[in-house]
């Protein structure tokens, strides 16, 4: 048995978010790439790449782990590249996606030769948290005028647009393109691909996929453009769980519960997001708030009931646990970092990777 904690990546869950991408591929045309961002655990990239185009990035090293890692395209973007940087950016992609007309003009000459593209921002979005809302008031992300986006038209051969987050609304996506074509179609027609970034949940199970695919192959042929998708949650959704181990049991107005994992250092977006964590089945009559080992006193996972009162040594399974979770775990409190376990296809399951007191070390100076 496995020591926990530890994230375990089921195959045969993670192929059947790959069968939907690769069916929209064939359907609509449109092609895939892997966020990084949100996920970049190569051990499965074996799998992932016989139904998926490639990766998109957001840094350097993300850029390096695409392309060595993943079979197919590798698009580079960045809020900002550095000039130490840029070099070793262009060898290691296939397209390179500015973020401003200053980034695109600054690394003219350098990139030439190279696929190169530009992020718009069209200024609405669906994010529900301002934090992540790439069409905040004063966002960054992405140049926002067509006359000033016109002037450099000449380049570049496409654009970025990312203003889906969390979206499982083909309507609202429906919308929003449509509100796309009408403020930047004239400079759509003057290019050849356009990335329609992450965020659209059409992997999930309700999602009207068939509708999905007519309007990305309509908006494809309406402007002779090859269009590309960057998911990031919608390729690993409930694939993965973390597995931990409660370590004690207490009362304090409520039943307490403490588990030998953190959300703080081990599945981040609950906290920044002020968000509940996953478990099933959560239907029996004892109730207890399920809680991290970590000093931080919020780092509580959420409240769930069991059927059973919680033991010492008791295992519990949280859901959907692969997004913005190995991505982003960190050293804080010095809490064991969760090992990286795999069901194959074939049911059994591999640990490929553990981490230990040298890791955490190295880590630091």
């Amino acid at each position: 048995m496995i020591k926990t904690p530890y994230y375990l990546i089921d195959k045969a869950a993670l192929l059947k978010n790959l069968e939907k991408i690769a069916y929209v591929r064939q359907q609509s045309g449109a092609k895939s790439l892997l966020a990084l961002k949100c996920f970049a655990t190569w051990s499965v990239f074996d799998l992932m790449q016989e139904y998926m185009d490639g990766t998109t990035s957001s840094s350097l090293y993300e850029v390096k782990l695409g392309n060595t890692k993943f079979k197919g395209e590798t698009h580079a973007y960045s809020v900002a590249y550095s000039d130490d940087e840029i070099r070793e950016v262009l060898d290691h992609s296939d397209k390179i996606i500015f973020n401003s007309i200053g980034q695109l003009s600054r690394f003219k000459d350098i990139s030439e030769g190279k696929t190169r593209g530009l992020r718009v921002n069209p200024q609405v979005s669906t994010s529900e948290f301002l934090i992540a809302d790439p069409a905040r008031p004063f966002s960054r992300l992405g140049e926002w005028d067509p006359s000033k986006i016109e002037t450099v038209i000449s380049d570049v051969s496409g654009f970025m647009f990312h203003n889906n987050c969390e979206n499982d609304d083909f309507e609202r996506f429906d919308e929003m393109l449509t509100f796309i074509e009408e403020r930047f179609g004239h400079l759509i027609q003057q290019v050849s691909w356009i990335s329609l970034g992450g965020g659209i949940h059409f992997t999930g199970e309700d999602y009207p996929i068939d509708q999905f695919c007519q309007r990305l192959k309509a908006f494809s042929e309406k402007y002779d453009i090859q269009v590309y998708l960057e998911p990031g949650e919608a390729s690993i959704t409930k694939s993965t769980t973390l597995e931990v181990t409660v370590l004690d049991t207490l009362f304090n107005g409520k039943n307490l519960a403490v588990v030998d994992s953190s959300i703080e250092a081990h599945m981040l977006d609950l906290l920044i997001y002020r968000e509940s964590a996953k478990m099933a089945p959560c239907d029996g009559e004892h109730e207890y708030m399920i809680c991290g080992k970590s000093c931080l006193a919020g780092d509580i996972f959420g409240e769930f009931k069991f059927k059973q009162t919680l033991q010492v040594g008791d295992r519990l399974s949280f859901e959907d646990a692969a997004g913005y979770t190995m991505v982003k775990k960190n050293w804080f409190n010095g809490v064991k970092m969760p090992s990286i376990a795999i069901r194959q296809l074939d049911g059994s399951i591999e640990l490929v990777r553990e981490f230990d007191y040298n890791d955490f070390e190295q880590n630091l100076s």
